[in-house]
């Protein structure tokens, strides 16, 4: 049975769910039959990659030099007239943290991350004196939960979720994999979905009409990564329609990394980069947080690449195909910003582990606090 022959097989409940939420069957086959191929040819780039040039990684003014405030008045008159709103990368489970819903994790005193982000929102809020949109990516593991957790604080398009794409995993032979159980097995795509998720949900498109013009991107568990209208104020004067904030590597760290391609500044994931480029070269590396051009990313016509990832799902190799929002840059003219990665200044404070929560639990209360998530 071909995987589209098993596709048709499937509940109609389920297929309906898939087509809700951004699932192609033309593209699953296309998969699928790509399956068995060597993967680098589809993840990796085969040449043209070099080292950023001097000048690519900018660092912020000094705070409280006149250029700094120059840059904070921008992004203030900008918060002050409804120009910005806030995405938030939900989708993830802590799978390394008792496989709960990431957002709902513990992060401080009986406060959840999503907490933190509500007590941020409120505090940007009342300093514009206007709403600032706070939009939650979910997906179809985290919505419902988040929605139950929202509760009261949503708020029609001044806060809400919205939901990325739905796929299923192939086995190794290109066939639908299945579970222990036999059910299918679902997945989210990656947070590549974030133009599409936002397309189907209309947000963007009702955003811009009411004046909006930027968007502030960032994942639910890096509470540094916050609105500073200093930042924003520098993506407004430099003109580009992305932002990229970057951090220094310490030790052996890895990542997506800003590069040279054909030479263009793009963000690249290590597993992109071609067999003979050395990733250590570039001693920093993407926080995945962007601030990005409202009517850009709503109007962005380009194909991401699908790369081939593999996973293990009840102890067997299961492969599916996801996109990553990092890839705008190949397409959208892009600025690389080296942030702060120590102390309250901190803007780079992911957590993967209880391990990691538990060590960085100091520096992420100082953060918040300096941010106005605590009281």
């Amino acid at each position: 049975m071909s995987p589209i022959e098993e596709l048709h097989s499937l509940p109609r409940d389920l297929l309906s769910l898939l087509e809700q939420q951004g699932f192609d069957e033309a593209l699953f086959e296309s998969l699928a039959a790509s399956v068995g191929s060597d993967p680098d040819v589809r993840n990796r780039l085969p040449h043209g990659v070099a080292p950023p040039k001097p000048g690519d990684v900018i660092d912020l003014p000094a705070a409280g030099s006149a250029d700094a405030d120059h840059l904070t008045r921008l992004g203030l008159d900008a918060l002050a007239q409804g120009q910005l709103a806030f995405i938030v990368l939900a989708g993830g489970m802590a799978t390394r943290m008792g496989g709960v819903v990431k957002a709902l994790v513990e992060a401080l005193d009986g406060l959840r991350f999503l907490d933190l982000r509500l007590a941020e929102n409120r505090a940007w809020s009342q300093r514009a004196a206007r709403d600032v949109p706070l939009w939650l990516m979910t997906s179809h593991a985290t919505d419902a939960s988040l929605r139950d957790a929202l509760g009261r604080h949503l708020a029609g398009d001044r806060l809400t979720t919205f939901r990325q794409n739905l796929s299923l995993r192939l086995a190794t032979d290109g066939s639908i994999f299945r579970t222990a159980d036999g059910s299918p097995s679902l997945y989210a795509p990656g947070h590549g979905d974030l133009p599409d998720a936002l397309e189907r949900a209309g947000l963007l498109r009702r955003f811009i009409e009411g004046g909006g013009k930027y968007v502030w991107i960032a994942n639910i568990d890096n509470i540094g990564a916050s609105i500073d209208p200093m930042i924003l104020g520098w993506h407004i004067r430099h003109g580009a329609p992305v932002s990229v904030e970057v951090v220094d590597k310490v030790g052996s760290d890895k990542g997506g990394i800003p590069v040279r391609w054909n030479d263009r500044p793009v963000i690249l994931e290590e597993f992109r980069l071609p067999r003979d480029f050395d990733p250590t070269q570039v001693r920093v590396f993407n926080t995945n947080t962007f601030v990005v051009d409202a009517e850009r990313l709503a109007t962005l016509d380009f194909a991401f690449t699908w790369v081939q990832v593999k996973k293990k799902v009840d102890g067997a190799d299961a492969i599916q195909f996801e996109r990553l929002i990092g890839e705008i840059t190949t397409t959208l003219e892009t600025r690389f910003l080296r942030v702060p990665r120590e102390g309250a200044a901190s803007r780079f404070l992911p957590v993967k582990d209880n391990d990691e929560l538990a060590s960085r639990r100091a520096e992420i209360r100082a953060v918040a606090r300096s941010r106005g998530m605590l009281p």
